[in-house]
């Protein structure tokens, strides 16, 4: 897609810091990262979403995310890293390419855990009828 920013990274008609790329994704680094390395991971061919990725392409992502996570450890000197994914308008999504964030994280980064609610009486129950009578 000509107007896709994330597409133009794929295509290197905009430069980026690489991290990784094989036939079916790339990585690079975040331009606004939350902390240093933090990497964009996407797949080559335009996928609006995730549910607009191939199981290949999601694969090799899952993949590429392992890789970088472990040389963020061992190349950084961090203790772990958070992945995650906005996808679609209301989770945040500001590029409409799918992508993944890979995230160094150190303790006492700030950056915490989500937050967390509970469930109201046979809400649990619902919520679990609603969701497997889709699967």
């Amino acid at each position: 897609m000509e107007d896709c920013v994330f597409c133009r990274i794929a295509a290197e008609e905009i430069s980026s810091y690489k991290v990784y790329e094989d036939d079916k994704i790339k990585a690079f680094l975040d331009i606004l990262p939350i902390s240093p390395g933090h990497t964009i991971v996407i797949p080559k061919e335009h996928a609006a979403d995730v549910e607009d990725l191939t199981d290949e392409a999601l694969c090799a992502m899952t993949i590429a995310m392992k890789k970088i996570g472990k040389a963020m450890m061992e190349g950084l000197g961090v203790k772990g890293y958070s992945i995650f994914l906005d996808n679609k308008d209301a989770a945040n999504q500001h590029v409409a390419h799918a992508h993944f964030h890979v995230v160094p994280r150190k303790e006492g980064d700030g950056l915490g855990r989500w937050p967390q609610g509970g469930y109201e009486e046979g809400e649990a129950e619902d919520t679990l009828k609603k969701l497997t009578a889709k699967l």
